[in-house]
């Protein structure tokens, strides 16, 4: 009686599925960043109620190998997209310590639901390749010299592809989205909206895959780069640095310097006890000081002005020479030789 009660308190399936979806939806358009706890909770809740309707379609044995696509219920078909919003909120998740466990449980999930999309044969697509062979075609295509262009132009033209079909996906969702919540649509146009959310998911599950590839070939090269940096020791035998200058050679240092200012001559001290010395510092009058200033200021002033009229006379003596030759000619005065 108790495991009945109980099993009646279980959620349906049905329930499982629309409130995992709800998380999934609320997640998407939160506001919030993404490792703020409210979102990191409802993304731990998506999973798990996620986890649950994976069990409980394992136990039904809802879909089958042995059956095909037209065989499967117009309402059953969104149960297919289990496994891809389980990617879908594995990838929310911002533990960094874990990010690469979390991408590859997203990856598998990703690719499950693509396996079985290709399976029931849901829309032509090409399935990705596992994640053991990630690693050689990462290997091969890093030791060629050169992309391959043509494998290049193939996936740009897929992906524009998969945006084309995406947005005539959404297009098409919404003339029918509000016919099927309301219960007035009939069986057909119920498996034409699901299908159309399986087909716009193989899209979504495409473009992740290929995101998850190269952040987890970026983590591997980043924890190859740390662990072989570790691997040295960091106080290895290094050759001494030699002393270098910011001229040109050594030879224009010795003419023009170093490059940089001259060090100085002498501490704080010595430089206090030269003025102290000399009575030139403030606290030993500044009578003295200011005497000797002037006396040296006059003698600046004095020789200013030798040199002032040491440069008259050199003018005065030029301008003469200039008068000279111009009134006597060159040769003027050689009267030697002359009959």
């Amino acid at each position: 009686m108790a495991a009945a009660e109980d099993e009646l308190l279980l959620p349906r399936l049905p329930e499982l599925f629309e409130t995992s979806k709800q998380f999934l939806d609320e997640v998407e358009i939160a506001t919030e960043p993404t490792g703020s706890r409210m979102v990191q909770d409802k993304v731990l809740k998506g999973l798990d109620l996620l986890e649950k309707a994976a069990e409980m379609l394992s136990q039904l044995d809802l879909f089958s190998r042995n059956e095909d696509l037209e065989e499967i219920a117009s309402t059953d078909l969104k149960y297919l997209l289990v496994p891809a919003f389980q990617g879908a909120l594995a990838m929310k998740q911002v533990n960094p310590s874990k990010r690469l466990d979390h991408l590859q449980w997203a990856r598998e999930h990703f690719l499950n639901y693509l396996t079985q999309c290709h399976y029931y044969h849901v829309a032509e697509f090409e399935l990705p390749k596992p994640e053991n062979n990630l690693a050689e075609n990462n290997t091969a295509s890093s030791s060629m010299a050169y992309p391959n262009l043509v494998v290049m132009a193939s996936q740009r033209q897929a992906k524009i592809e998969r945006y084309r079909q995406k947005k005539e996906i959404e297009h098409r969702l919404s003339t029918l989205k509000s016919a099927v919540e309301s219960d007035q649509a009939d069986d057909e146009h119920v498996r034409e909206y699901y299908l159309l959310h399986l087909r716009m998911w193989i899209g979504i599950s495409l473009e992740e895959i290929e995101s998850i590839d190269q952040e987890i070939q970026i983590l591997r090269e980043r924890d190859t780069s740390r662990d072989a940096s570790t691997s040295h020791s960091p106080h290895q035998d290094r050759p001494p640095l030699k002393p270098f200058i910011l001229t040109r050679d050594r030879a224009q240092a010795k003419v023009f310097g170093a490059g940089y200012p001259s060090l100085a001559t002498m501490t704080v001290n010595d430089w206090y006890d030269q003025h102290r010395k000399y009575g030139a510092l403030p606290d030993q009058g500044i009578a003295e000081t200011k005497s000797e200033f002037k006396n040296a200021a006059q003698q600046q002033e004095d020789q200013e002005q030798k040199e002032e009229e040491d440069d008259e006379k050199t003018v005065h003596r030029a301008r003469d020479w200039d008068d000279w030759k111009d009134t006597h000619p060159k040769g003027y005065g050689n009267r030697q030789n002359m009959g």
